[in-house]
């Protein structure tokens, strides 16, 4: 018998990532490297010799990549609840019974080099979504609050700018406002909406970093794992499935 024919015939597909889950990856993939990009230039615009209004349209552009983030984030929280079965919160978050035991089974499979094969995220892997799912929402939260502060852009930007115009229900002296100008503003309102933003800019850039770094660890546990498990883990994000020579624990062919 040809070893080879005999390897390949005991390789089973798993239909895993539906397209909406597929779609979503991809999307928020090209949102974070816009969003990526366009933060760093920002974050260091002296060193790049960035003008005002320079400024002000790399933050007009961060914006619009982060509104395009935030849809593609909500509508993948609502996909968790009514998505396959691998796409559910249940499937993905590390709280249900029995988690830890099969965290250290698969943990001790990792060192021995023979680990329990997953249809959907591994024990290990259910950590570091979660952990990224806290991070980009955390980002996109605190994107729209000073996307309202730097900009007056929605959905808090028409309320900002009351406040530091002191408009009320005036709303003629909104017309005058632009974003990084102090022209039309009231001096007591526009110091108080900086105070108030502050803790919102400090935990943007700072999850903005720690969230890179969880990137790149979850980039390189894909490369370990696609190595060593050799399941098709990055070809099924275009094709939703993987590959496996044994039964995937979490596999449910009645589900």
């Amino acid at each position: 018998m040809n070893p080879s024919k005999s390897t390949e015939e005991c390789l089973h597909s798993y239909y895993v990532w539906d397209r909406s889950v597929r779609i979503f990856h991809w999307v928020n993939v090209i949102c974070i490297i816009g969003l990526i990009c366009l933060g760093l230039i920002l974050l260091n615009n002296k060193s790049f010799g960035v003008s005002a209004d320079g400024k002000i349209l790399l933050k007009t552009l961060h914006a619009y990549f982060g509104y395009v983030f935030v849809i593609n984030i909500a509508w993948r929280l609502v996909w968790g609840f009514v998505g396959n079965k691998y796409s559910r919160w249940k499937a993905i978050l590390p709280f249900r019974k029995g988690y830890v035991k099969l965290f250290k089974s698969y943990a001790k499979g990792v060192v021995e080099n023979n680990p329990p094969p997953y249809a959907g995220h591994n024990p290990i892997a259910k950590l570091m979504v979660s952990l990224l799912f806290a991070f980009l929402i955390t980002q996109a939260t605190t994107g729209l609050i000073l996307a309202g502060t730097d900009l007056y852009l929605p959905p808090f930007g028409h309320e900002i700018a009351e406040w530091v115009t002191g408009s009320g229900e005036d709303h003629s002296k909104l017309a005058d406002l632009k974003p990084g100008s102090k022209e039309g503003v009231d001096p007591e309102g526009y110091k108080e909406m900086r105070e108030f933003r502050k803790p919102f800019i400090m935990v943007h850039v700072y999850v903005f970093y720690i969230l890179v770094i969880a990137i790149l660890i979850h980039i390189m546990g894909v490369i370990v794992t696609e190595l060593k498990e050799k399941c098709g883990l990055v070809s099924a994000m275009f094709t939703g499935k993987k590959v496996f020579r044994k039964k995937p624990i979490d596999y449910d062919a009645n589900e």
